[in-house]
């Protein structure tokens, strides 16, 4: 599994569990749209008063899992990293990575509140039980040169 390889999986994924913890470290869970970027940067949308963007503004860390078991592909990458809000040109780049995957998403703009995620990797396994014996892959940030 090469960098690149991963990126193309990751792009096939649509949707994510996204998992982050109130300020009283409890577990809350998402399913979210998502969108990655070459440098496997994770974009989403989400109403600014939500749980998971009110979370997110006191701890940044974030863990998400892409992937499914369905049809017989057993793939997944389980995905952390840190959260930020962008503004200006680089909410733009991001918004146009977006709107590729969700072109609903323009519509979206208009919905009060409405706000967008950029997340960082800091950790990304690849797991493939397709594959006898199933293939596991870590990578740290530094890894991920496409």
């Amino acid at each position: 599994m090469t960098p690149a390889e991963l990126l193309r999986v990751m792009r096939r994924t649509r949707y994510a569990v996204e998992a982050t913890v109130t300020v009283n470290s409890a577990p809350q869970a998402a399913v979210i749209g998502v969108a990655v970027t070459d440098a496997f940067e994770i974009v989403f949308d989400t109403i600014g008063a939500s749980r998971k963007a009110q979370n997110l503004r006191v701890n940044r860390r974030v863990a998400l899992v892409l992937g499914n078991c369905y049809d017989g592909d057993e793939r997944t990458i389980q995905y952390e990293g840190l959260a930020d809000e962008p503004r200006g040109e680089e909410l733009d780049r991001l918004k146009s990575v977006y709107f590729d995957v969700f072109p609903d998403g323009r519509e979206r703009q208009t919905w009060p509140g409405l706000t967008y995620f950029r997340v960082t990797p800091t950790w990304v396994r690849y797991s493939n039980y397709n594959a006898n014996p199933p293939e596991i892959v870590e990578f740290e940030p530094g890894d991920l040169n496409t």
